[in-house]
């Protein structure tokens, strides 16, 4: 078996993944990035569907130089054309998003491809594709970066803690410092968050105190 790529191998080792907006109205997107990394965050993924793709590239731009800057990853989320074009590591699809196969003829097979899983076979069902390198189950909460996405409770944590799998996998939705403790016990080593650290009065102090909760990668 080949030896995993950097990227793949930095993903394995992340434990703190965060979703952020462009932050138009603070205006501060790249202060943010850097203390949203200092404080222990992987991997900071731009997610802003209110964005033209030439806002988003000159935003990705930002998001790659300041990564680079920290030694941490990237993402891209839903468009691969955007992916390749501001040549991000990571790359995140939903559901209904691309198809795996066809996300990964496009991004090529040194990006790191992550899913998002909303119950049990979905979860299975990544686990076992070689074209994801990563998953994500959730929402474990009601979260209004997800209107109209039904809550899966911590249930689906378990499941995904269930399948025993090495492949990396985050559990995401509502996560915060209130009730990450119940997710770790629920199986979960690795999180997604959004509001936790994207609304926090210092992002770099979120962050370690998310990261502080997470058990040691085994």
């Amino acid at each position: 078996m080949p030896a995993a790529s950097p990227v793949a191998s930095a993903v394995a080792d992340a434990r703190l993944y965060l979703c952020t907006d462009a932050r138009a109205g603070r205006g501060d997107f790249a202060d943010f990035l850097r203390a949203a990394y200092a404080g222990g965050v992987d991997i900071i993924q731009l997610r802003d569907k209110s964005l033209e793709a030439a806002q988003e590239l000159e935003l990705l731009a930002v998001l790659r130089s300041v990564a680079s800057e920290c030694g941490k990853l990237w993402a891209v989320n839903d468009r691969a054309d955007l992916a390749v074009l501001s040549g991000a590591p990571v790359f995140h699809v939903g559901q209904q998003d691309l198809p795996l196969p066809a996300a990964r003829s496009l991004v090529g097979p040194s990006v790191s491809l992550g899913l998002s899983c909303h119950d049990p076979a979905q979860a299975a069902a990544a686990a076992a594709d070689p074209d994801a390198d990563y998953f994500c189950v959730g929402p474990l909460w009601a979260t209004p970066t997800k209107p109209g996405r039904a809550a899966v409770g911590l249930s689906l944590v378990e499941h995904a803690a269930s399948l025993d799998t090495a492949k990396p996998w985050f559990a995401i939705g509502g996560v915060d410092l209130s009730n990450v403790d119940a997710v770790v016990a629920a199986g979960a080593s690795r999180i997604v968050v959004v509001r936790a650290i994207t609304e926090a009065a210092d992002p770099t102090a979120a962050a370690a105190a998310l990261r502080s909760r997470l058990p040691a990668l085994g």
